[in-house]
């Protein structure tokens, strides 16, 4: 069974499935946010809906180019070989 597992995250010949997965995994968390009742919402775009996949997505992707930014520009990633 994890064999299984393992070789669909691994292999390049799962590639096309797995990314039909993740875009329906997606599709199915962007959906269901449409179901959610936002009568408590304290600001508009709290009512939005979709606005917390988006916001997660955007807050990720920030937060990766912030770690990008930091390592490569600001100097704190060192040499695979810096302990050598």
């Amino acid at each position: 069974m994890i064999k299984r597992v393992v070789d669909f995250f691994g292999d390049e010949e799962w590639a096309k499935q797995r990314r039909r997965l993740f875009y329906l995994a997606l599709v199915l968390i962007v959906a269901a946010d449409f179901l959610v009742s936002r009568e408590h919402a304290e600001y508009v775009w709290e009512r939005l809906p979709g606005w917390s996949a988006v916001y997660g997505f955007g807050s990720c992707v920030l937060l990766i180019f912030v770690s990008k930014f930091l390592g490569h520009r600001i100097g704190l990633m060192r040499r695979e070989d810096y302990y050598d």
